[in-house]
């Protein structure tokens, strides 16, 4: 419910704090007083759009800022949706800055616009001839039909409210099913078109033997089997100076040897020098035996020599092919190909289980959809006369009214159902839909007696009623007091009236008033006590000057 309202600088509202009480609240006021100015304050807070012109002194801010009490009215889920803190006592703030930059806030966090009107029209409706084109939304009447039967079948055994909750839930999966086997088939087509050149790319890397390429080896002993005779020519000179029997290196190295070893004695600096030159004798034998062993190995392979260059030109052509320039980047690749492969070939087998899934779905979808259909159909007669012997009350006698049901084609969000309002206000006259069928003030009061069953079946936010009496009166009027006392027992119902006997059946009354301050027009609104009360309803019922002929009038009904 709306606990508490504060207004600044709006329209001919300069500062107004109200707090608003449950049950049935009457507003009352002349024509122009500035009852509309409230429902744009509220508007704002719905998340409409700004004007400009509604800032009263353009040299200051416009405020609105409203209190609601939600804890009854299950919108958790909505505040965590648009990553707001829910509290069960929330406040909805509109700025608008004499830039005319428009900001919204939600529990003291900025949101948009949009976030404002999805969170404000749960939160308040407000009700005009203008706005129930409303009731002529197929989601707005299936919303009644939907109500109407979860109450009525809230005692069974199978509930409604059960069977709607599966329907949901099973929704949920078919239709993840359904995207995600449209995800499975792109796939399946995109790689479809891939799968011969990856399998060909594939094919290609793994015939290449990538694991067993060396391409610095292969490079170094293509050099080698290249310049055999160079590398022979090279061992065979160095072999036969080393050791060339007399004349050899090492022949000559030994014969040195023996001569230091004689005067070693002789001197620690001629020791030091035969000790250098075994060193040296040493390594040069290592060498010679090393260098040996390296000439035997080297001999032609033009095979062999064929192989590797083959080898070494496979590897740069595919360098060039893929674009990189290492055997590990071709081993990645052809993995990468492989994973690619694998899953193209393991698409077939998801397809055919995500298409169970989907057919299983659909089967379950169908068969909860019929059962909502029947129990749709089964207690439309009732949500029909009940409509209507609401609707009689309300001066139409010959109305006739009529909940229609056809298929769907397809699963909707609650079942498998097109509902349809079919309504005519006049003897003899076709049922036709909503739209087409009434007027502007008979349509007002069919909304009137939807809106009063829809409050009976479910929990409904702060309703504001804006004239909707217009153009009755008598007993008519004394019905639509009724139904709204009757509305309001269950929620929070305010109603801007002109006709006393609606005025007279609220529990709360606020008047607005236009004055003079500071030789400017302000609105004001007031709570009335039960003696203002009372004045006010006398000179609704008479027009003009009050006389004790009103107020006793105006005290029989508020009695």
């Amino acid at each position: 419910m709306l606990k508490h309202i504060q207004i600044e600088n709006f329209a001919l509202i300069d500062s107004l704090e109200l707090d608003l009480q449950n049950g049935l609240t009457m507003i009352t006021g002349e024509t122009g007083a500035g009852k509309s100015i409230l429902l744009g304050a509220l508007g704002l807070i719905l998340g409409n759009r700004a004007d400009l012109s509604a800032i009263r002194d353009t040299s200051r801010k416009c405020v609105v800022e409203a209190q609601f009490d939600i804890s009854d009215l299950q919108l958790k889920h909505l505040f965590e949706e648009a990553d707001l803190d829910y509290e069960n006592l929330s406040f909805l703030r509109r700025e608008i800055l004499p830039s005319g930059k428009s900001r919204a806030f939600i529990n003291d966090t900025p949101v948009t616009l949009s976030v404002m009107n999805n969170i404000g029209k749960r939160l308040i409706d407000i009700h005009s001839q203008h706005q129930t084109l409303q009731l002529s939304k197929d989601t707005f009447q299936i919303e009644v039909l939907n109500a109407f039967l979860i109450e009525n079948t809230k005692d069974s055994k199978k509930p409604a409210s059960q069977i709607f909750s599966s329907y949901k839930e099973e929704l949920l999966v078919y239709n993840n099913a359904k995207k995600e086997l449209k995800k499975l088939q792109g796939q399946e087509a995109q790689f479809s078109k891939e799968l011969d050149y990856n399998n060909f790319l594939l094919s290609e890397l793994e015939e290449a033997g990538l694991d067993q390429l060396d391409q610095k080896a292969l490079e170094e002993e293509n050099e080698q089997l290249s310049n055999v005779e160079s590398i022979t020519e090279v061992f065979t000179e160095f072999n036969n100076t080393i050791s060339e029997d007399d004349l050899g290196m090492l022949d000559q190295l030994r014969h040195l040897q023996n001569n230091f070893s004689k005067i070693s004695e002789y001197s620690t600096v001629y020791s030091s020098l035969k000790e250098r030159l075994s060193s040296v004798l040493l390594e040069l034998e290592d060498i010679y035996q090393e260098s040996s062993v390296e000439a035997d190995k080297i001999e032609a392979d033009p095979e062999r020599l064929i192989q590797i260059n083959n080898s070494i030109r496979l590897l740069e052509d595919l360098y060039r092919k893929h674009q990189v320039d290492t055997v590990d980047s071709l081993k990645d690749l052809r993995d990468e190909l492989a994973d690619k492969v694998f899953v193209s070939q393991g698409l077939d087998k998801k397809i055919k289980q995500q298409e169970k899934k989907l057919n299983d779905a659909e089967l379950n979808l169908t068969k909860l959809g019929a059962k909502i259909s029947k129990e749709r159909s089964q207690y439309k007669t009732a949500l029909e006369k009940e409509v209507l012997s609401v609707v009689k009350a309300l001066g139409m006698p010959d109305a006739q009214f009529k909940v229609d049901i056809t298929p769907l084609g397809t699963f909707g969000e609650t079942g498998i159902d097109q509902i349809q309002f079919l309504f005519t206000a006049n003897k003899g006259s076709q049922l036709l839909s909503l739209d087409k069928a009434a007027s502007g003030g008979e349509l007002s009061r069919l909304m009137l007696a939807i809106k009063s069953i829809l409050a009976r079946c479910k929990k409904l936010p702060t309703i504001i009623f804006d004239e909707i009496d217009t153009g009755v009166s008598g007993s008519i009027a004394t019905m639509m007091a009724v139904i709204m006392k009757s509305m309001s027992e269950g929620m929070q119902v305010m109603a801007i009236t002109h006709l006393p006997q609606i005025a007279a059946s609220g529990n709360d009354h606020l008047i607005v008033k236009k004055i003079t301050e500071n030789n400017k027009t302000v609105s004001t609104i007031q709570r009335l006590n039960e003696e203002a009360r009372l004045e006010e309803i006398a000179q609704m019922l008479s027009g003009g000057t009050i006389s004790d002929a009103a107020r006793e009038n105006a005290r029989a009904l508020l009695n």
